[in-house]
């Protein structure tokens, strides 16, 4: 047997590299999950053009409200209507450094279990580092296939992305949403444009952005492989049976898989920052739409409850890429920033607040975002 390749001689995992492995670019396989997930049983449709049509008046109008509300320019973005499967492909290439960078985590922890003494630690770190890089791609595509299927933008998770002029809300899932709570549509789409535009204007600040990502990416990095998670499906799996290669597509394509072999401690001391950093922004964004909204949309309240029971209320697998990436936004952690800048606002006014994005060293610590008077204080912003 090959030391390099611990399935070399086994039937079922010659087909199995055959399909998966040899060399294929894992990330096309990736791309091509996400596409096929996000289009679903019924396919996906095209963009109806009187979406596009609304889309660039409302987009206008919500881009001037947001600049006059923040005092920050949204750099000329642009709002685009997009499929779900275009939406997927967009955003499993933003995702994709994140994913990379728990891939790369993970596969220095395998080599570590493959030097170990422990031969069945071995064993496993070999399967690890054949089977972790697919596996981890197949993860990623059906995470954001699934995404694809009820997110309203690109900012429903709000992770910056490379600088870019295009915001892309997936008209069909507004359409869809609307219809579902009863909502009226032209203003359920100036609501979208409004969050989506804020925050795109945030994430365009180039110190903001590099904080956010570079938070993300070592809260990723800082993953521990172990497989007993893995060993415990491969176990399930006969491999004698005719679909022993579905039935092994399926366990890894399964979030729990890849969620059970990656624990850290030192994520411990990452969390926090990167907690209070989304509570910060989460809750800024909120402010903004509050601001600018009940004086703009009619049915404002209506569908901000709408919005607020959607995003609180997610779907266990929606959960769990806000679990991988640290950005599990529960009503505490909404809360929590809300809280904030309503202590903020309390003591100081909206000028106070727009401190916030002048510097990085301006960013509120966890402790401060828990006492807002601390950071204020800091500031030299109080009275």
């Amino acid at each position: 047997m090959d030391n390099d390749n611990p399935f070399e001689g086994i039937p079922f995992f010659g087909d199995f590299e055959k399909l998966f492995g040899g060399g294929q670019d894992h990330w096309s396989t990736a791309k091509q999950i996400a596409v096929q997930m996000a289009a679903g049983e019924d396919g996906d449709s095209n963009v109806d053009p009187s979406h596009r049509i609304a889309l660039e008046e409302l987009s206008r109008v919500a881009q001037l409200h947001v600049s006059d509300a923040t005092g920050l320019e949204s750099r000329n973005a642009t709002v685009v209507p997009v499929t779900r499967t275009e939406w997927a492909h967009a955003t499993i290439e933003a995702y994709q450094p994140l994913f990379e960078e728990l891939n790369a985590s993970l596969g220095k922890s395998s080599r570590n279990e493959i030097e170990s003494s422990d031969p069945m630690g071995a064993m496993f770190g070999q399967m690890m580092q054949f089977l972790g890089p697919m596996m981890l791609a197949m993860t990623a595509g059906s995470m954001v296939g699934h995404l694809a299927q009820r997110a309203l933008g690109q900012y429903d998770l709000p992770i910056p992305r490379e600088q870019d002029a295009q915001v892309r809300i997936i008209t069909r899932n507004v359409e869809t949403f609307g219809q579902e709570w009863s909502l009226p549509s032209e203003e359920l789409l100036l609501w979208v444009c409004l969050n989506e535009i804020t925050y795109y204007t945030i994430f365009q600040l180039d110190h903001i952005r590099k904080r956010f990502s570079d938070l993300l990416m070592e809260y990723v990095g800082a993953f521990e492989s172990n497989p007993s998670g893995l060993e415990e499906k491969l176990q399930q799996i006969d491999m004698t049976s005719p679909s022993a290669i579905e039935d092994l597509q399926k366990s890894l394509g399964s979030p729990e898989v890849i969620l059970g072999a990656m624990q850290s401690e030192e994520q411990k001391f990452i969390l926090p920052e990167l907690e209070a950093t989304t509570a910060v922004i989460v809750g800024y964004v909120d402010h903004v739409m509050d601001s600018v909204g009940k004086g703009l949309i009619g049915s404002y309240e209506q569908i901000t409850e709408a919005m607020r029971r959607q995003r609180v209320e997610s779907d266990p697998s929606d959960r769990f890429i806000e679990r991988l990436l640290g950005l599990e936004l529960t009503q505490a952690q909404v809360d929590r920033g809300t809280n904030f800048v309503n202590g903020v606002l309390e003591r100081a006014d909206t000028a106070g607040l727009g401190r916030l994005w002048e510097d990085s060293k301006n960013f509120p610590t966890p402790n401060e975002v828990d006492a807002p008077g601390l950071w204020l204080a800091r500031l030299d912003i109080l009275d």
